[in-house]
C-alpha cells in the first residue's frame, strides 16, 4: 500500500464517513460510534474532503481539519484521512472507484447523516454510488422524515434493509436508515457561534 493510505485486509468491512469536517464535532463522533456498534464495521475512515462541490464556500485548511478531526476522534477503529486530496478525487462515485481498485476483497460501507439524503440525487453519480456500495443512513436532527421520502430514498425504496446490521454482509444495491439518539451538533452552528477559528 502507498505512503499515507490507511491499511485494510481482505474481507474487511470499512465504514467511509466523507465530508468537509469544517469542524468536527461530537456529532460526527456520534454517528460513527452509532455505526461501528450496529452495523459491526470493523473500522470507520473519515475521509477530510478537500471541499465539497455543492458548497461555494471555501473550508479552512485541510492540516487545521486533520488536526481537529483527530483531536475530537482519538479512537483507534476510527482512521482520520485526506485520502480524497491523495487519489486527487473531489467526487464521492470517483472516490469509490478509486478505493474499489486499491483495496480488493474489502468490504467499503459508505455512512452518511439523513440530512445528506435529502439532497443525495443532487450529488455527481449519485445512483452510481447506491448501485457499488451498501449505504448507512444515521438520523439526524430534524431530517428523518425528509430523508424517508427524499429522491433517492424513493428511487431505492425496493433495496432499503429493516435492519444496520443487515449492511455488513449484504451487496449493494442495499441501504438502511438507522435510527440512533439524536446529537444536534453542527458544524454550520459552531462557525456561526465563532468558537471555529481558521
Amino acid at each position: 500500500m502507498r505512503a499515507g493510505f490507511p491499511i485494510a485486509t481482505k474481507g474487511m468491512v470499512i465504514g467511509l464517513l466523507g465530508g468537509s469536517f469544517d469542524p468536527a464535532h461530537e456529532g460526527h463522533v456520534h454517528i460513527t460510534r452509532e455505526a461501528i456498534k450496529r452495523m459491526g464495521l470493523d473500522r470507520v475512515w473519515w475521509l477530510v474532503s478537500p471541499g465539497n462541490p455543492l458548497k461555494a464556500r471555501q473550508p479552512a485548511p485541510m492540516p487545521q481539519r486533520l488536526a481537529r478531526a483527530r483531536s475530537v476522534m482519538p479512537d483507534p477503529r476510527v482512521v482520520i484521512s485526506d485520502l480524497e486530496a491523495r487519489l486527487g478525487t473531489r467526487a464521492t462515485a470517483d472516490t469509490l472507484d478509486a478505493l474499489r481498485k486499491l483495496y480488493p476483497g474489502v468490504h467499503f460501507v459508505w455512512l452518511m447523516g439523513a440530512d445528506n439524503l435529502v439532497q443525495f440525487h443532487r450529488w455527481g453519480r449519485w445512483r452510481d454510488i447506491l448501485r457499488s456500495v451498501p449505504v448507512g443512513v444515521l438520523a439526524r436532527p430534524g431530517a428523518g422524515v425528509a430523508a424517508r421520502t427524499s429522491v433517492a430514498a424513493r428511487a431505492f425504496q425496493v433495496h432499503q434493509l429493516s435492519r444496520g446490521e443487515n449492511l455488513r454482509s449484504h451487496r449493494a444495491p442495499a441501504w438502511c436508515f438507522v435510527n440512533i439518539p439524536l446529537n444536534a451538533a453542527s458544524s454550520s452552528a459552531i462557525r456561526a457561534k465563532g468558537e471555529w477559528k481558521r
